[in-house]
């Protein structure tokens, strides 16, 4: 899909053909749509990697035109097998437009597209280009007070557990922390590397927005590290509290065995075929049923003082 937006009186304005200052958003091409992009003066490699996922974040230049690729967070839901995960979005920069290429849509570039990151100007193709680094290190942010509360809320669950369903999920979240990781990382080389060959040293405030946006890149790694180091530490800690959880149930289940077995031992003695005491005395029913209750007691009492019960 290639939705070209510029920015007008009202905001982004959508348009038909691509024109001189316009924003071209492209999201998983069908062939004809790239065959269409094929006649812009753009090296088709700048449009064909971001749409390879394992692409790794970096800056190329040829011919004039400018690539920056970098990898942002994606939400894939919360019953997929890795909630949270990043992907590889190119910023194509030409001399009249700026293009964006992704094999997915996400949150990042609805909001874009809607108009909801401030002051954001398409034919400001390099503020634009910061802005659109600034918002993915945001999101990075906002998606892991997301993981964060989840695992709050799992922790509660995992506090009485038996079972690994709750682990299981931990698990998830602390595989998305570590595509987090990793990502914000490489985004952090390719930031420095911008910084260096002074990209955005035309403007001043360009390049104290570059500034701002490797701090708060840096910072979405730091409360990564810091989740995840939490996450492992707390998957070991309630891994040991679910196998006490099970010691604990096996431990009241064979006590109760035990005494629930006394009368039974009991009943069974009295039972055979054999002179036994007190098998003349009419009271021997009523002897026999004390001393199976009272040998049940005493055990479990015992049990009790052990904390068996």
């Amino acid at each position: 899909m290639i939705t070209i937006y510029k920015t007008g009186e009202q905001g982004l304005e959508v348009l038909e053909e691509i024109t001189k200052g316009c924003w071209i958003n492209v999201v998983d091409p069908t062939p004809e749509e790239l065959a269409r992009l094929r006649d812009l003066t753009v090296p088709p490699e700048f449009i064909t990697y971001p749409l390879d996922l394992d692409e790794r974040p970096r800056v190329e230049r040829e011919d004039g035109e400018t690539m920056i690729l970098l990898r942002v967070p994606f939400y894939q839901g919360p019953n997929a097998d890795l909630p949270f995960t990043t992907i590889p979005m190119g910023i194509v920069m030409d001399g009249q437009w700026i293009m964006t290429v992704c094999r997915h849509d996400h949150d990042l570039l609805r909001e874009l597209a809607a108009g909801k990151v401030r002051g954001l100007s398409t034919a400001k193709r390099n503020r634009f280009i910061l802005q659109v680094l600034l918002a993915a290190a945001s999101k990075f942010l906002l998606y892991l007070r997301e993981i964060n509360r989840t695992v709050d809320h799992l922790e509660d669950q995992l506090q009485m557990s038996m079972q690994n369903r709750e682990l299981l999920g931990l698990l998830k979240y602390q595989k998305s922390l570590v595509y987090f990781t990793t990502a914000l990382k490489a985004n952090e080389l390719m930031m420095e590397r911008l910084h260096r060959s002074g990209f955005f040293r035309t403007y001043p405030d360009d390049e104290d927005l570059l500034e701002d946006v490797i701090t708060e890149n840096q910072q979405a790694i730091e409360m990564t590290n810091i989740a995840s180091n939490i996450l492992s530490s707390m998957m070991d800690a309630f891994a040991s509290i679910i196998s006490n959880n099970v010691n604990a149930v096996m431990k009241f289940l064979a006590a109760a065995t035990i005494v629930i077995a006394l009368p039974t031992l009991v009943a069974s003695i009295f039972g055979m075929n054999v002179p036994l005491p007190f098998q003349d005395s009419g009271w021997s029913t009523v002897l026999i049923l004390f001393l199976a209750m009272g040998l049940s007691a005493i055990v479990t009492r015992v049990f009790v003082k052990r904390g068996w019960f």
